[in-house]
C-alpha cells in the first residue's frame, strides 16, 4: 500500500504557481502502442503531467529547479484557465492534492558500500485537477 498525503494546494505552492503546460504521462512499457499513455492504477483513468513553476524564492536556491511535475488523473487532458496578466502563464492550484513520500535511490551505484549510497528522501505530487488560482500570493492587484 502506498501512503498518499491529502495536502492543501497552498501549503505545497505557498507563494503560487504558474502553469507552464501539460502533457501525458508516457508509459514505457508500452512504447510500441498506438496509445502508450500511463494509466493510473486505482482507476485505470490517463495520467497527465502538469508542469508548473513554483513561485516561492526558496525554491530555486541550492541547484534545485522551479519548475515541478504534478500528476493528474483525469479521463480528460487538463485545460489551464487563461491568463490574468498578459504575457505571464496562468496561476493555479490543485484540487485533490495528494503527497506520496518515497526513497529516491537512483544516485546508489551497485558495488558501493551502503555508506557510500546518495539516497534521499524525495516525493511525487498527484491530483484530481487543475484550477485557477484567484491572486498569486504577494502580487499587487492593479
Amino acid at each position: 500500500m502506498t501512503l498518499k498525503v491529502p495536502v492543501p494546494s497552498e501549503y505545497v505552492f505557498p507563494a503560487g504557481a504558474l502553469c507552464l503546460g501539460v502533457s501525458p504521462q508516457i508509459d514505457f512499457d508500452r512504447r510500441g502502442e498506438a496509445d502508450n499513455q500511463a494509466r493510473d492504477k486505482d482507476t485505470g483513468e490517463r495520467v497527465w503531467v502538469v508542469r508548473v513553476m513554483d513561485l516561492d524564492p526558496e525554491a530555486g536556491k541550492f541547484g534545485r529547479s522551479t519548475e515541478v511535475k504534478v500528476k493528474v488523473v483525469a479521463p480528460q487532458q487538463p485545460v489551464p484557465p487563461p491568463s490574468t496578466v498578459p504575457g505571464y502563464p496562468p496561476a493555479v492550484k490543485f484540487e485533490g492534492l495528494t503527497l506520496t513520500p518515497y526513497v529516491d535511490s537512483q544516485r546508489c551505484k551497485p558495488g558501493r558500500s551502503s555508506g557510500d549510497c546518495r539516497s534521499r528522501m524525495a516525493y511525487s505530487l498527484r491530483a484530481t485537477s487543475i484550477r485557477p488560482a484567484s491572486v498569486v500570493p504577494g502580487s499587487v492587484a492593479a
